[in-house]
């Protein structure tokens, strides 16, 4: 069971990650995009689900893997993401509730080019009773 106390934790990446165009091109690849100028919206979870996926593994967070499913995934982008970009993320854990014997945790994770927010994706993940 996640640790109610977890709620509001913050984890701040220690390294900047830098984008290059060939992971843009790569991601663009798979999802059939042509136009790899710029990143395709959902790029940022390359990112933020290493650095979120640190936070929630922390033995005192508690979550249960094992069980863990994903339940949606939302977006907003201030501005697109580039090659040469170096972003840091942080992830934090928004909200916590349970329903219907299942924990369902929101964990915010927001991109930073030096003090210039990026991305913020929110992910909605289902611990199975």
């Amino acid at each position: 069971m996640l640790n109610p106390d977890s709620v509001g934790r913050t984890f701040h990446s220690a390294e900047e990650v830098l984008v290059t165009q060939s992971e843009i091109q790569a991601f663009a690849a798979v999802l059939g995009e042509t136009d790899t100028s710029v990143a395709p919206p959902t790029f940022s979870i390359r990112i933020t689900l290493a650095q979120s996926q640190v936070l929630l593994s922390d033995p005192s967070v508690g979550l249960d893997w094992a069980r863990l499913v994903h339940g949606d995934q939302k977006f907003e982008i201030y501005r697109p993401i580039l090659a040469g970009d170096r972003l840091k993320c942080s992830s934090t854990i928004e909200n916590y509730k349970v329903a219907a014997g299942n924990e369902i945790v929101t964990v915010r994770s927001d991109l930073h080019a030096a003090s210039e927010l990026v991305v913020s994706t929110w992910s909605t993940l289902v611990v199975r009773a």
